[in-house]
């Protein structure tokens, strides 16, 4: 075992540690926290997340996402008495960077009230059925339902796009869908289809917050040089990469900093697979 696992696993062995969901969430995020901490984690009851926004828009988020996380995890804590949560908020839209592609997003954050860490991370992948589509028939709705990889992803079915009425979640078998798309079908009109993102009802989701949950252990298991506080993460980016023709700084990254939240010390790491020079197409000299 390592020297940051050791000194992880010695400030939060034992403890109780609140996961603030309602759908479902640990069971992906505790066997990874119980395994790397040490930790006995708890789910508590009757935790109402939808407070903060629902996917299915009767409730409007009004936080950003990881705003919304930290409103959750400090909602669960104040409602168990427990010192120490972990709580998640995902989003779904484009992809930042692949616009034309669907993205999901997750944050998590981890929160000891007890030693006064607070330490988050985000995943972001385009692994995700997220879709929407006005459905005229049963043959648009068979079809809808097969590339939103129904049955084992949930859909929701709604009378018109946005509607906040006549919502039914959660259909999981052909019979519920069919009988519910007949029944909002019998109303006039066609019937709006989209996939129930839940974290419970999405496999595909769920691993997404896996992924995320991953990340947020590696984050916590690596500790400050200087003073072994967990969570020494990169903060901000070095750019300055320079030309391989001229030597001139170009504005490709060049190195990581990792900063600690407590005594505020300040690392330069070469960025992960970095090369040591840029392509001169990059660079604004030989390339203006």
């Amino acid at each position: 075992m390592t020297n940051k696992n050791i000194v992880t696993l010695n400030l939060f062995r034992n403890r109780r540690l609140i996961i603030g969901t309602r759908h479902h969430k640990d069971q992906v995020l505790a066997p990874l926290l119980e395994a790397n901490l040490g930790v006995h984690t708890e789910v508590p009851t009757e935790f109402d997340t939808d407070a903060w926004g629902t996917f299915s828009g009767e409730v409007e988020r009004k936080l950003a996402p990881l705003d919304a996380a930290r409103e959750k995890c400090l909602k669960a804590l104040q409602e168990t008495g427990c010192d120490l949560g972990v709580a998640s908020e995902g989003s779904f839209g484009p992809h930042p960077q692949l616009i034309f592609s669907p993205a999901n997003e997750e944050f998590l954050i981890f929160i000891d009230a007890k030693n006064n860490l607070e330490i988050s991370a985000r995943e972001i992948s385009t692994q995700t059925n997220f879709k929407g589509a006005e459905l005229k028939n049963k043959e648009a709705l068979w079809a809808f339902a097969d590339e939103a990889l129904f049955p084992s992803h949930a859909l929701i079915l709604r009378k018109a796009k946005g509607a906040k009425e006549l919502i039914i979640k959660g259909i999981t078998d052909k019979i519920t869908l069919e009988k519910s798309f007949e029944e909002l079908k019998s109303l006039g009109g066609n019937v709006y289809a989209e996939t129930d993102m839940r974290a419970l009802y999405n496999p595909t989701r769920m691993a997404v917050i896996k992924a995320a949950g991953e990340r947020l252990i590696a984050k916590i298991s690596t500790v400050c040089p200087r003073c072994s506080r967990p969570g020494f993460a990169v903060t901000s980016l070095k750019k300055g990469l320079p030309c391989s023709l001229c030597g001139f700084p170009t504005e490709s990254i060049r190195s990581q900093i990792h900063q600690c939240q407590g005594c505020h010390y300040e690392q330069e790491i070469e960025f992960p697979n970095q090369k040591h020079e840029e392509d001169p197409m990059f660079c604004p000299y030989c390339n203006p």
